[in-house]
């Protein structure tokens, strides 16, 4: 394995809706590798994808696994307002821990990516949901990001797109999609 790379360049791993919308300027892009953490559809969301009264469920990393997602290098220029704009889009409500962490990305290198880890002493983390519990709270969830449901399969079918497999995502998003077809 390679040493860790360092170059004049930032790096953010996208596990979630940062895949398929970023948001912010990159010069390159490519799948990665994660370990230590999964996607985990596990935070409530009170605000992107649902309200307090009527709550939908958002991505984060959870401790164990490892997870494959999209790497965006950041130009060293930009990095500052990539890195205020990451805060105010995912630090809402600080349910994450943002930290920096090694990903191995597709070409065989190895760089430290910001990535956003749930922390599961929050009060937002929901914990592991049972796939009937996750498409209650999906189904119902809208918030000023829009219908939790778009979410849910916008990102299962971005993963899709890139031969990414999660198969919990995939049962869940296979369900509502098949009560949306009904």
């Amino acid at each position: 394995m390679r040493d860790l790379e360092t170059t004049a360049t930032h790096w953010v791993f996208g596990y979630g809706s940062l895949i398929w919308n970023p948001g912010f300027a990159h010069v390159s892009a490519q799948q990665g590798l994660l370990k230590g953490a999964h996607r985990s559809l596990s935070i409530v969301s009170h605000h992107h994808r649902g309200t307090v009264e009527q709550p939908g469920l958002v991505f984060g990393l959870a401790r164990g696994g490892s997870c494959r997602g999209m790497v965006f290098e950041v130009a060293d220029s930009d990095w500052a307002q990539v890195y205020a704009y990451l805060q105010e889009r995912e630090q809402v409500t600080a349910v994450y821990r943002d930290v920096m962490r090694p990903v191995r990305l597709a070409d065989g290198r190895t760089v430290s990516a910001l990535a956003f880890l749930v922390d599961e002493n929050h009060e937002q983390f929901a914990g592991r949901l049972d796939l009937d519990q996750q498409a209650a709270m999906v189904r119902a969830g809208v918030g000023l990001s829009g219908r939790n449901v778009d979410y849910v399969l916008n990102t299962a079918r971005h993963l899709g797109e890139l031969g990414i497999r999660d198969r919990q995502l995939m049962a869940l998003a296979d369900l509502l999609t098949q009560e949306q077809a009904a």
